[in-house]
Formats: structure tokens, C-alpha cells, sequence
């Protein structure tokens, strides 16, 4: 039973608790997606600089790996720095830097220690050399680790990701969807079942174009900041209520490759 994983955390007949009852773990989506929309709106509506919003959106990322971990979802992409956030002011692009390496130094142990795979995906050479280097300790520390996998999309543009994909399948000579595939950041994991927009957008921003072909798309009112274990909770229980077709007339597993 899955509560067992939210044993002294998450009581019974509280909100979270009778959510939790109502989630069927024969039904969980193997991999999620989150476009993390939201943080500057939260921290104006409360008098407050952009950074507090991304601050306390760090602390929803930490909300949301602990419970897909403990639900044991196979993988978590979360969309953290798009190729376009370059065009915001330099001050705050400074800050998200340096707020990712002191993300990055707290929480890795724990990261670390509950088993997480820690993986980037996007053009991360376009970093400063002391944020690649952290990047690359964490991912090189956590690579043996067998549980969720957490991909943060970091500098990450999905039709540039495609380019590449097939820049690199055509180097050996063929462009096909299988080669095209084994050549984005996010081969071997399995296609993506749920992609969640937090702020009430109803955009998909350039992520991740290829891999949510067939995905259940959720998007909540609910500002990343406030968005936490409860609000994914919710987030499944609507994927499991469902029916996925998958270009087909009934339920059906997702389209193999030609």
C-alpha cells in the first residue's frame, strides 16, 4: 500500500490523507512533467522581489521529488531555465544561478540519500563553469542510484533539443523516430504520462515537444509556489480518471515505434 511510504507523515483522515486513499497505485504515471509557471506572479502579490517567488518555488520542487519518490514514479522532468529566460533581467538570471548552486550543496545528500538519480537535460555548456562543475558532481555522485529519476531542464528549448536529435541521427545516417528518439536528452526514460502547468497557462512553452505526444496534460490555477504534495496529489487522481486513447477509440498501451 502506498500509504505505508507516507507512514507519520501524511494522516489519515486529513485532506492529504484521504486523497492519498483515493490514488490507485496500479494506475501511476511513470513519468511527470512540470512547467514550473508562477513564481514572479506569487512573490508580487505579496510586495515581494521576483527571487522570493523562485525561492519558495525551490521549496515546492523539494515537496514534489520527496512524493514521487515515495509513490515511486520512475521519472520527474521539471522545467527550472528555458533558453529564452536569458532575455530577463541579468540581476535575476544572476540570482536563479546562484540560488541553484545553494539549492544543489543542501539538498543533494538528501537527494542522495533517498536513492534519487539526479540528471540535467538541455544545453548546459551555455552555464558559467562553477554551476556546470556542481552540475556535473551531483549527477556523476547519484549516477548508480536506482530510484526516481529527477531531470531539471536547465538552458532547455525542445525544438533546439529536436535539431540536435536528428543533427545527430543523421550523422549515422538515418532519421527515423527511433533514431531521432535515442538521440534526445531524455532517451531511456519512459515517454512522459502526465505534464503539469502550474498558474492556470495553457501553454507548453517549448518543452519537452516530442515526448508529450501522447500525454495527459493538467494545468492548475495554483501559482508553483503553493503548489506542493496535496496539489499532486490531485494532479493523479485526475490522470487516473482518464481514458487514454492514444489516437485510438478505446483505452489502449501507448503506440510502439514503427
Amino acid at each position: 500500500m502506498i500509504e505505508a511510504a507516507f507512514d507519520g507523515i501524511v494522516k489519515r483522515n486529513s485532506t492529504e490523507g484521504k486523497l492519498l486513499a483515493e490514488i490507485d497505485p496500479s494506475r501511476m504515471p511513470r513519468h511527470i512533467a512540470v512547467i514550473m509557471d508562477g513564481n514572479g506572479r506569487w512573490a508580487k502579490m505579496r510586495g515581494r522581489p521576483r527571487i522570493f517567488g523562485h525561492r519558495e518555488g525551490a521549496e515546492s520542487v523539494r515537496s514534489l521529488l520527496d512524493t514521487s519518490a515515495r509513490l515511486g514514479i520512475e521519472a520527474i522532468t521539471l522545467f527550472a531555465f528555458s533558453t529564452e529566460n536569458w532575455k530577463r533581467p541579468k540581476a535575476e538570471v544572476s540570482a536563479l544561478m546562484s540560488m541553484l548552486k545553494r539549492v544543489l550543496k543542501r539538498e543533494l545528500r538528501e537527494v542522495h540519500g533517498n536513492n534519487i538519480r539526479f540528471r540535467t537535460i538541455g544545453d548546459v555548456a551555455a552555464l558559467s563553469e562553477d554551476v556546470r562543475e556542481q552540475l556535473a558532481a551531483a549527477e556523476e555522485l547519484t549516477a548508480g542510484n536506482t530510484g526516481t529519476v529527477m531531470n531539471v531542464a536547465l538552458n532547455y528549448g525542445s525544438r533546439a533539443e529536436i535539431v540536435r536529435a536528428a543533427a545527430l541521427a543523421a550523422k549515422k545516417g538515418e532519421i527515423t523516430e527511433e533514431s531521432i528518439e535515442a538521440n534526445l536528452y531524455t532517451s531511456g526514460l519512459p515517454p512522459v504520462d502526465l505534464l503539469i502547468r502550474t498558474s492556470g497557462e495553457f501553454r507548453i512553452s517549448n518543452f519537452l515537444l516530442w515526448q508529450i505526444a501522447y500525454s495527459e496534460i493538467y494545468v492548475t490555477p495554483t501559482l508553483f509556489p503553493d503548489f506542493r504534495r496535496r496539489q499532486l496529489f490531485e494532479a493523479i487522481i485526475d490522470f487516473q480518471k482518464r481514458d487514454r486513447r492514444y489516437g485510438g477509440l478505446s483505452s489502449s498501451s501507448p503506440p510502439k515505434e514503427k
